[in-house]
């Protein structure tokens, strides 16, 4: 009898002995499971396709030879030197095309490109455009990892973003994107023409962590789609360049825009022509002219054959607005224009002053076909 009800115990610390085996081998395999989360399968849906980038740049300074114990002339001079840059970029066609920054390649003498895993290719450079910010670079090989392009227009303030790029060079380290993770903080930032001469409008807004060498790498929702480029930081001081969580990348939907007049034609063409020219009205040409303002800028010549023309202007118009934003010179005509992202073949709308009657007038930016001196 004994011998039965230790036996029977037996089976009893058996069979418990395999429930909690069971019960923490589910635990373990929940606890895998739920590494497993949209951002991680996001990295890897894109990690392959993002590229570092290694650049050798020609910049010139100006010299002051008056501080300059070499110099024995009495004039400024500029003086021309490489540097070493660095930033990341994003394959999107399996031949070999790559978006990043035009600030990480203009000028460039050499473009190196390094893939997840350390192979590396010497690029081409395709084309700028230096307004946007947007450059495209080629390297020669095929059936290459690209990433998916996602729409910019669809995107919720609040959902998580992901940072994939070549931070303080540390792609060289281990040969694979640093990948930071956060949220989009803000859409449709507008912050203008910059000194560089980068327009920067629609910007989205993110607290994913950007530092220097992130610039050019991608933007990536949760879905592992490329919603953006990331172009730029601020920080909290004048001498700090790290990430305090306030970073910015251009939107997708225009990167796409850019890069296929890139791949066509080596550059988006923003040179154009009106044939119209202006001046800035001062007190005594609004008192001379009986003009009941002095705003806008005076139309004084409109050539012949000219979009200007075309369009209806007059010798004597006041040109109030263009695209509704009040201008009083004709730098800031062509600065609505420029920070508008215009091109050839895009039409502006001018809001002039005629008989002291207000008139929306549509005008063409043409194509220049010799040298003018108008906007």
């Amino acid at each position: 009898m004994l011998k039965r009800h230790k036996t029977y115990i037996f089976r009893i610390i058996l069979l418990i002995s395999f429930q909690v085996v069971t019960v923490l081998s589910a635990q373990e395999e929940d606890i895998h499971a739920s590494r497993q989360t949209a951002i991680t399968q996001a990295i890897e849906k894109t990690s392959d396709a993002v590229v570092g980038i290694n650049v050798t740049q020609l910049k010139q300074q100006k010299v002051n030879p008056f501080f300059d114990p070499f110099w024995g002339g009495f004039f400024p001079y500029t003086r021309t030197f490489k540097v070493d840059n660095m930033g990341s970029g994003v394959l999107v066609s399996p031949d070999g095309y790559i978006i990043t920054n035009t600030h990480v390649v203009s000028n460039a003498t050499e473009i190196v490109v390094t893939l997840k895993g350390g192979k590396s290719y010497d690029a081409q450079l395709v084309g700028v455009d230096n307004l946007t910010d947007i450059a495209l670079v080629k390297i020669d090989d095929e059936n290459l990892p690209f990433a998916e392009l996602g729409d910019s227009d669809k995107l919720i303030v609040g959902e998580w973003a992901v940072a994939l790029g070549n931070p303080l060079g540390l792609f060289d380290v281990n040969h694979q994107p640093t990948a930071t993770a956060g949220i989009i903080s803000g859409v449709k930032m507008d912050f203008g023409l910059k000194e560089a001469g980068h327009v920067y409008q629609d910007m989205i807004q993110t607290d994913a962590s950007i530092n220097p060498g992130n610039s050019g790498g991608p933007l990536v929702n949760a879905l592992g789609e490329v919603i953006g480029i990331n172009t730029f930081i601020m920080t909290g001081s004048n001498y700090a360049s790290g990430s305090i969580g306030i970073g910015f990348a251009i939107p997708i939907n225009r990167v796409k825009e850019v890069a296929e007049d890139l791949k066509k034609f080596g550059k988006v063409e923003r040179s154009y022509t009106t044939g119209v020219h202006v001046q800035k009205i001062d007190p005594v040409m609004q008192r001379y002219l009986r003009l009941p303002t002095s705003e806008g800028v005076i139309v004084t010549d409109v050539e012949k054959r000219s979009s200007g023309e075309k369009a209806g202007l007059k010798i004597g118009d006041v040109i109030l607005k263009v695209d509704g934003r009040k201008i009083n010179s004709p730098k800031d005509i062509i600065r609505v224009i420029d920070e508008g992202l215009h091109k050839v073949g895009d039409v502006i709308e001018l809001t002039i002053l005629r008989d002291n009657q207000s008139i929306a007038i549509q005008l063409v930016l043409e194509e220049p076909k010799s040298q003018w001196w108008g906007f």
